[in-house]
C-alpha cells in the first residue's frame, strides 16, 4: 500500500476487507478512527504486519504474561492479567510515541475513548514509559471482549480496565507500535 495523504473510498474498502489483519479473526471496534489507521498503516506497514501476524498466529490464551519483542522497541506486546476496576479507580491515559492495539484474550471490560483535545493534562508526560494520565469528562464506554480489538492513536485518550458489572479477572494483550 502506497503512502497516503488523503483517504479515499478505495482505502476505506481496503479497511473493511480486513486483509491487513493477517488472518486474525477478531474484529476492529467501531471506535477506531479508520482514516488515521489507514494513514498510519501506510507509514509503517511492516510494523503493523508483524503486530497482526503475532495476534493471528500466537496461542494467546496459553501465552505467559510478560513482554514479547516483535521488532525491538518498535513493536512489542505486553500480556497481562488483572482484575477490572471500578470506574473511579481506572485512569485515563494517552501516549506520544506509540499506538496501542488492545485485545482482551479472556474476560470483558469497558473501555472509553475521547479525543485528546477534549481532556485536561493531569500528570507530566513520562517519556521513558510513553504515558501520561489525564482528566476527561465522558460517559461513553465500549465493550472489550475476545471478539473485538481497539486501536488507540496519540490523539486518543483512553480509559481501559473498567469493570462491566462486577470486578472480574481478565487477560489482555497490548501491542505497542512505534509511530515516530
Amino acid at each position: 500500500m502506497a503512502e497516503l495523504t488523503k483517504t479515499t473510498g478505495a482505502d476505506l474498502d481496503w479497511f473493511e476487507q480486513g486483509n491487513w489483519k493477517e488472518g486474525w479473526t477478531a474484529e476492529p471496534d467501531e471506535s477506531i478512527n479508520r482514516e488515521v489507521f489507514i494513514r498510519q498503516y501506510a507509514a509503517h506497514p511492516e510494523r503493523w504486519q508483524k503486530a497482526f501476524r503475532f495476534l493471528a498466529t500466537t496461542d494467546l490464551k496459553n501465552s505467559a504474561t510478560g513482554r514479547y519483542e516483535l521488532d525491538g522497541s518498535d513493536v512489542y506486546v505486553n500480556i497481562s492479567e488483572y482484575v477490572t476496576k471500578d470506574e473511579k479507580d481506572a485512569k485515563c491515559e494517552a501516549h506520544h510515541q506509540y499506538v496501542d492495539i488492545q485485545y482482551l484474550i479472556s474476560g470483558e471490560e469497558q473501555i472509553s475513548v475521547v479525543p485528546l483535545a477534549d481532556t485536561k493534562n493531569a500528570t507530566p508526560y513520562n517519556e521513558e514509559k510513553d504515558i501520561y494520565f489525564i482528566q476527561a469528562d465522558y460517559d461513553k464506554y465500549y465493550l472489550a471482549n475476545p471478539d473485538r480489538f481497539f486501536i488507540f492513536f496519540p490523539d486518543d485518550a483512553h480509559r481501559p480496565c473498567v469493570k462491566v458489572k462486577e470486578n472480574a479477572p481478565v487477560k489482555k494483550a497490548v501491542v505497542k507500535l512505534k509511530i515516530n
